[in-house]
Formats: structure tokens, sequence, C-alpha cells
């Protein structure tokens, strides 16, 4: 089973380097992460998605207190959150079907971000399972490049 793991962190350098190798030495696979500062520069959040039952996740949970810059980690599996992904996807369009992409567009409330003469990049944000939609709805008119970031969360509601 995927969780979805929040964990805050110091920001200072060599702490990504430090959480992904704690990873890689237990052979843990790290299915997405998605790294950033918080309100506070001086904390970073960490949204890592890895595979693994409850007995792996608490075992990687343990390990990771273990670093002194882990400041905080919560496991949103459970949790009620709000996830979200990016992609930008570079789809062949020439004049004869750019209609079709802008109505697939329109549909999955994405965005036209760049023209080139014989390609469009959308944009769209949403949970895995819009973005694997329109992924799907746009490989017909022949995907030729995309990029994906990993999920992001945040708990829903309250304080902090």
């Amino acid at each position: 089973m995927a969780h979805t793991l929040s964990v805050t962190v110091e920001n200072k350098p060599g702490v990504l380097t430090r959480v992904t190798t704690l990873f890689r030495r237990r052979g843990y696979n790290i299915e997405s992460l998605a790294v950033g500062t918080t309100e506070d520069p001086g904390i970073s959040r960490m949204t890592i998605v890895v595979d693994g039952d409850d007995r792996v996740i608490e075992q990687v949970t343990k390990q990771l207190y273990k670093l002194v810059e882990v400041i905080k980690i919560v496991d949103l599996t459970e949790e009620k959150a709000v996830e979200r992904e990016l992609v930008l996807i570079k789809v062949k369009a020439d004049a004869n079907v750019r209609a079709d992409i802008v109505q697939i567009v329109d549909i999955f409330r994405a965005r036209i971000v760049d023209i080139g003469r014989n390609s469009l990049i959308i944009e769209a944000t949403g949970d895995s399972g819009k973005i694997d939609a329109i992924e799907d709805s746009l490989k017909p008119f022949g995907i030729i490049e995309l990029v994906r970031t990993g999920k992001v969360a945040m708990v829903r509601g309250g304080a902090k």
C-alpha cells in the first residue's frame, strides 16, 4: 500500500540526500518526492510517497526521526488531506486537432501555457486520478514530452 508521508525538516544543505539515502540503504523505493520551503524559510516540507505495509512505514519513520534535521513526520494516508500533482504535457497539435485539444483542456480545467507551430504545452493540476485521465485523453494526439511532479499534500482544516 502506498503511504504519503509529510516530513518537516530543517532547510539545510544535504538534508534531502540524507533522507533519500536512508530509503536507499533499506531498499525502499520512493514513488514520488516533492520538496519545498514552508511559510518559515528555515523549514522545508518533503512529501514522500512510499510503498509498504504499516510495519515498513513504522520502521522508516523511526529511522527518519534519528536524523537530526527531521522535525516532524505525519503519515497522511489515513488523514483527510488535500492532495495535488502538477503535470506539463507537450502534445502534437497541428491546426486540424487544436480545437479538440482545447476542448479536452477545458473539460479538465487545465491551461495551455505554450503554443508552438505544431505543439501545445498543457498544464494541469489535481489529484493523481485527474492527472492520469488528462494524460490518457491526450495520448491519441501524440504526447511529445511529459513531466509530472510528485504528490504534495496537506491535512485539511484546523490550525497547525
